[in-house]
């Protein structure tokens, strides 16, 4: 008989982010750590274009490159579930996102919960600010990106307006569309 799942409510925040950009999960204990990578690149709003890999106890999950295979290095995400490595709330481990930008987060399993007979998972409870747009070059540079926005007289301010298509909200957080996003993720 399978084991019945619980929820874990996750909190990911984006590490270095002043003021902190983050995001508040549910999601079932039973998840893949493949699908938990899918599932924090829509709450996120990444684009899925660069090496991920999550640390967890000192030990590295993600997707085996070629080189890897046999190593062991990197375990398969794709074998591990959730609940196997990351056992009860309380719990903190790390999610990194391109490894050149290095975008850590941190990831904390606040509390276990029954699931709701009337809810999907996953599911988003809420977040703040806009990811920072892909490849910008790291949280340093993130925060070079939105000085130079906010000043027409900087260097960069012409360059990064048209990088980043003319606007861009650093407040902007739609939880409907990202539960819009999760629920096509399903």
């Amino acid at each position: 008989m399978a084991k019945p799942f619980e929820i874990y409510q996750i909190k990911v925040a984006l590490s270095g982010s002043q003021p902190l950009i983050w995001r508040r999960i549910h999601v079932r204990d039973d998840t893949t750590l493949a699908k938990l990578h899918r599932i924090l690149q829509c709450v996120m709003g990444w684009e899925d274009v660069h090496l991920h890999r999550f640390v967890i106890e000192g030990e590295y999950y993600g997707t085996l490159l070629e080189d890897e295979r046999g190593s062991r290095t990197t375990r398969d995400e794709r074998k591990y579930i959730l609940r196997n490595v990351v056992p009860r709330e309380g719990w903190h481990f790390v999610y990194d996102y391109d490894f050149g930008d290095n975008w850590q987060h941190v990831l904390a399993v606040e509390k276990t919960l029954a699931p709701k007979n009337d809810v999907s998972y996953p599911v988003c409870l809420g977040g703040s600010r806009a990811c920072p747009p892909e490849d910008v070059g790291g949280i340093g540079r993130y925060d070079d990106f939105l000085k130079a926005l906010t000043d027409p007289a900087d260097a960069e301010h012409d360059d990064f307006t048209g990088w980043v298509g003319g606007e861009f909200d650093p407040e902007a957080f739609d939880q409907d569309e990202v539960n819009r996003k999760l629920h096509r993720l399903k």
